[in-house]
């Protein structure tokens, strides 16, 4: 389009929650507004009147807004060429068909569902397979069609498609030019019995009167391009530049789909994943900045981001690969920050509500000089801090018991008493190095291994031989709770 500025477009079906490929498709338009110094519009396309629901609108808008692609025209926002759903536009698309009428590019199809699928049928036994619409009511006189409308026949609506159409072609900035030939294209609908436009017209009418340059979007939308140029045509509209994105599939090289785990964005958010790793992740998922950089900061991308570098091969969704990435992406944070994050899991941890401490933003920042290295998403918190929330009572890990505690030569009731000689000697300070330090030096006077004193000491306050810093959690406690642990296990196991 000759418009300067470029204007792109995210127009999902609110039918569902916000998937995968959608999020991509909204990063990618995102990026490429920002970076091009252009306009990101939402548009809601509810036309399907029996699956479209207020509450999945709510659902789209607050994933969009989790990962922080804000848009500068839509719901909640308005703009210059609103309204942003499609049920509320409805008179831009009775204007257009009435222009399309009046030159002679609509006819009305009186043909019903019945007498269409007879017509299949028939095609595919005799001659191998449906051909499309047959043109039945393409020549009926004004004079017949008029009557018939009059006398109240249900109808839909139709392109006549140009019988001396060249085939149709256009330049797009993933695939390269491409060709269709048009002598193979039906006379598609328009407009349906019930006055609803079809995807292909209510979408070529939005996205011409909402000054739309670029059309950014899944490579399942090929097959319609050839469709929509033809509607631009007909209603004598400028055809926007195409730009159609690879396919994202799961492992297994399939569609991605529920079998692969999860699809929709919340289900990310849900499972402890940063929106800026969702973003980043999302956008090398058919995109490179330089074919090298993994990492690449919301500033790089809506600076760097670019059509000519998405690759038309379909891309891996690969799990592993996220949670490498989010991983990192938690180690780079500040200890602010992570606290702001994570107190949300810590308060969801069993016993946080009833436990005596004090679990605010100050014991977030406490906790997460033991967490943010060993971690790679949010939500394992609340499982690695359990203990924390126990008091006096112990929930003991049967394999860790068995294999630490009480192991033939393990030695750990020693470790166990050297342990509470230091702990409960109040003039020890209540600071993990120097409870840590004395604690090593007696058992190695003992003749215990590090490894032999601390194991059962974590299993004793932890419950479990795999969990954060010991001393460092120790501190983090009340003294009297910790020897309460100890001398459970004591009395329970050495007594």
């Amino acid at each position: 389009m000759s418009n300067n500025q470029v204007r792109v477009r995210f127009a999902p079906s609110p039918t569902g929650m916000l998937h995968i490929g959608g999020a991509r498709t909204a990063i990618y338009n995102w990026a490429f507004a920002r970076a091009q110094g252009g306009k990101f519009i939402l548009r809601i396309e509810d036309t399907d009147r029996e699956r479209s629901t207020d509450e999945n609108t709510q659902i789209i808008l607050r994933a969009l807004k989790w990962l922080g692609l804000d848009w500068d025209e839509g719901p909640e926002i308005g703009g210059e060429f609103g309204p942003y759903f499609q049920t509320e536009r409805m008179q831009t698309y009775k204007d257009a068909l009435y222009k399309l009428i009046e030159s002679g590019d609509a006819y009305p199809c009186f043909c019903t569902k019945e007498e269409l699928d007879a017509k299949r049928e028939k095609a595919n036994k005799e001659q191998g397979g449906y051909a499309g619409y047959d043109g039945t009511c393409r020549h009926l006189s004004a004079e017949e069609a008029k009557r018939r409308i009059e006398a109240g026949q249900p109808h839909v609506w139709r392109l006549k498609v140009p019988k001396d159409h060249a085939p149709i072609t256009f330049d797009d900035e993933v695939y390269g030019h491409m060709e269709f030939p048009c002598d193979v294209m039906d006379d598609l609908i328009l407009v349906r019995t019930d006055g609803m436009p079809t995807y292909n017209f209510a979408v070529v009418c939005d996205d011409s009167n909402m000054r739309i340059t670029h059309v950014v979007r899944g490579d399942d939308h090929l097959s319609n391009t050839p469709r929509q140029i033809l509607i631009y045509e007909a209603l004598g509209l400028e055809v926007p530049t195409f730009a159609h994105l690879p396919m994202i599939l799961g492992s297994d090289g399939k569609k991605l789909s529920k079998r692969h785990g999860a699809t929709n964005v919340e289900e990310y958010r849900d499972a402890g994943y940063l929106p800026d790793v969702m973003v980043n992740f999302l956008a090398l998922l058919g995109w490179s900045l330089d074919g090298e950089t993994t990492i690449i900061p919301r500033d790089v991308l809506t600076q760097k981001f670019s059509l000519n570098r998405i690759n038309k091969k379909d891309c891996i969704f690969d799990e592993t690969k996220l949670d490498w990435m989010n991983g990192a992406y938690i180690r780079d944070m500040d200890v602010d920050s992570w606290a702001n994050v994570a107190l949300p899991w810590i308060k969801k941890t069993e016993g946080a509500k009833t436990s005596h401490i004090n679990v605010d933003i100050d014991f977030a920042k406490s906790i997460c000089p033991l967490l943010i290295e060993r971690m790679v998403r949010f939500n394992e918190i609340p499982k690695k801090i359990e203990y924390f929330f126990w008091d006096d009572s112990v929930v003991l890990d049967e394999k860790s018991v068995n294999k630490v505690l009480l192991k033939e030569g393990a030695r750990a009731d020693e470790a166990l008493r050297i342990a509470m000689s230091v702990l409960t000697d109040e003039s020890n300070s209540w600071e993990f190095e120097p409870l840590q330090e004395k604690v090593k030096a007696l058992g190695e006077k003992a003749g215990l291994k590090p490894k032999l004193i601390f194991q059962p000491i974590r299993v004793a306050v932890c419950g479990n031989m795999v969990s954060p810093p010991l001393f460092e959690s120790i501190v983090l406690m009340k003294r009297e709770d910790v020897i309460a642990r100890i001398q459970f296990v004591l009395d329970k196991f050495f007594a």
